[in-house]
């Protein structure tokens, strides 16, 4: 685990969850969000970032980084369907006055990696479009990264967007191949998010009682809570990007993890941000992407819930 963490996002609900896991932990400094085109507007997804800075108290210390409004090469749509077209809720559009940091989100996690070199964990919750154009930048950029822990694909599972695809992979998936040929990266996909990155009824009872007392919980129900009568049941949300930050600041949750060659398909059609990882060994490529294939799910849904009831990631046991 390295001391200083950039986060790259598409800021909307389970983003937002992943940003103030790492803000809120003493175990990492988070040194900038860099935006990336993604789930919902751009210009929304900064403002969402800036407000869930503001909400930590560390939007003075951490700035915002604009980077690529658009995919590499392909069109995409955004995914207003799951966040709400503002990214958080049909509730909450923020309009906050801070400023965005001077440079091009890219050209700053260059920047940053060759400053601390070995010292920098790249935290991808977004597709990987700032990711390909750093690498474009700086060839090195792998050897400078202490870890590159990437949210996306779908390892031998039916996709989110698609029956083949993630949504992050398919959003940008020339971005995704660029990333998997040339880079080792840590990914946390869609299949272990279903497996250990639930909040589950319980946890989210917790969160909904602390409401009154903690502004993060209160911050929770707004955004993630359904417009739905009182008596209606809410069992669970999914938490893919709270699970990726998770697995990066506290990689004590992992319980398993492989080396695989994976490839993303880049194709328009079908299988557009198809991930394949080549489990058998068939292929002459290189098992350089750790696949992680389970973590501590009680562990982190307690992770999370100490998050959002006290503000305090770093109660729950080592």
């Amino acid at each position: 685990m390295a001391d200083r963490v950039i986060i790259d996002t598409d800021t909307a609900t389970d983003d937002t969850l992943g940003v103030l896991l790492a803000v809120l932990s003493e175990r990492v400094d988070v040194e900038a969000l860099t935006i990336g085109a993604g789930n919902v507007a751009f210009d929304r997804q900064v403002e969402n970032a800036k407000y869930t800075l503001q909400l930590a108290d560390a939007a003075e210390e951490i700035p915002v980084y604009e980077g690529a409004r658009t995919p590499l090469v392909k069109e995409h749509d955004h995914a207003t369907g799951i966040h709400g077209e503002g990214g958080l809720g049909p509730d909450l559009v923020p309009e906050t006055d801070v400023p965005s940091a001077e440079g091009f989100a890219p050209e700053y996690i260059v920047e940053a990696a060759r400053e601390y070199p070995g010292e920098i964990t790249l935290v991808c919750l977004a597709p990987l479009t700032n990711l390909a154009l750093a690498l474009r930048r700086e060839p090195r950029l792998g050897e400078l990264l202490a870890d590159i822990v990437v949210m996306g694909g779908n390892v031998h599972t039916a996709g989110n967007v698609t029956p083949a695809a993630e949504f992050n992979f398919w959003a940008d998936p020339d971005a995704a191949k660029i990333v998997f040929e040339e880079l080792a990266v840590t990914l946390v996909d869609w299949r272990l998010t279903l497996r250990d990155g639930m909040l589950d009824a319980a946890a989210e009872e917790r969160i909904a009682d602390a409401a009154e007392d903690s502004r993060f919980a209160e911050f929770y129900e707004t955004v993630f809570r359904p417009d739905a009568p009182d008596d209606s049941p809410w069992d669970e949300t999914i938490q893919p990007d709270a699970l990726a930050t998770a697995v990066a600041v506290f990689p004590e949750l992992i319980e398993q993890r492989g080396a695989y060659a994976v490839d993303v398909d880049e194709r328009e059609g079908l299988t557009r941000g198809h991930t394949v990882v080549d489990t058998n060994g068939v292929t002459d490529r290189e098992p350089r992407i750790d696949v992680i294939k389970s973590v501590d799910a009680a562990g982190f849904r307690q992770l999370l819930v100490d998050t959002l009831v006290s503000g305090d990631p770093d109660r729950s046991p080592e």
